[in-house]
């Protein structure tokens, strides 16, 4: 497999350039380890809710050539229990530690908070590499289904496999805030055209408050792709600023997933 291809798979997850990884192997271990997990399903129609009490269905993603990384904490308001990313020219993420069927549960919701956004000439570079920092996205990321690749792409996956023991990633979806963008475009990630970013806010019109979010993964993806997804995807979330070397505070009050 060239270099190329395994550039392209990299990148898949939004890792976003060579500074990022060290191998597309340690990649396949951490989104194939964490993403072996199937959730449960429960009644009423919820698949899951996570309120951050803590951490422990979260596992950390980092860049082993980016040393400062984004901190994530837990922070409480009264009864309120919240996620708190701060990142200072820094880059890292959080990864679901389980999978689901998003035919079944296409429907998320969450609620976040900025308390600032980027500025200058990189924050107005969208959809290039240099402009690539967001004080918060939420991932979908979708596994590997051979019934929605062609007969190349299947070659390609398969000798992934038999070189790393597990399939790439196959695509995915970004929901971002972004700094300085129109809401509700989509634009192909900078760094790979199966990783597509949908920007629910913009600007700092919102700073500093809880902002409700509800998405449809299956109207999302076949607006952005054209084409219906893989059946199994996991969840990420990331606070990045190590391209514009700034800083920002953004929260995550809970995440839901649903029929």
């Amino acid at each position: 497999m060239t270099e190329s291809v395994i550039y392209k798979y990299r990148q898949t997850f939004y890792l976003r350039d060579r500074r990022r990884i060290t191998s597309l192997r340690w990649t396949l271990i951490v989104l194939f380890a964490v993403l072996s997990i199937t959730l449960p399903a429960t009644d009423h129609g919820l698949l899951m809710r996570e309120d951050f009490e803590d951490l422990e269905n979260w596992r950390p993603l980092t860049f082993p050539k980016i040393p400062r990384h984004t901190l994530y904490t837990i922070e409480s308001s009264g009864e309120s229990r919240f996620l708190k990313a701060e990142s200072n020219a820094s880059s890292s993420g959080l990864i679901f530690t389980s999978a689901f069927d998003v035919y079944r549960y296409p429907n998320i919701r969450w609620r976040w908070k900025v308390d600032n956004v980027y500025s200058g000439k990189d924050v107005n570079q969208v959809g290039r590499k240099n402009g690539d920092d967001y004080p918060i996205r939420v991932y979908i990321i979708f596994q590997y289904d051979p019934a929605h690749t062609g007969p190349l792409e299947r070659i390609t996956y398969q000798a992934a496999k038999r070189r790393y023991g597990e399939y790439p990633p196959h695509s995915a979806l970004n929901y971002v805030w972004a700094s300085n963008i129109e809401s509700g475009t989509i634009m192909t990630n900078p760094y790979s055209n199966r990783s597509k970013m949908i920007f629910l806010q913009m600007g700092g019109a919102n700073k500093g408050r809880w902002i409700e979010e509800k998405i449809n993964i299956l109207e999302d993806y076949q607006r952005a792709f054209g084409e219906l997804p893989p059946a199994t995807a996991g969840l990420a979330i990331m606070n990045d600023s190590d391209d514009t070397r700034q800083s920002s505070v953004s929260y995550i009050e809970f995440i839901e997933i649903s029929e």
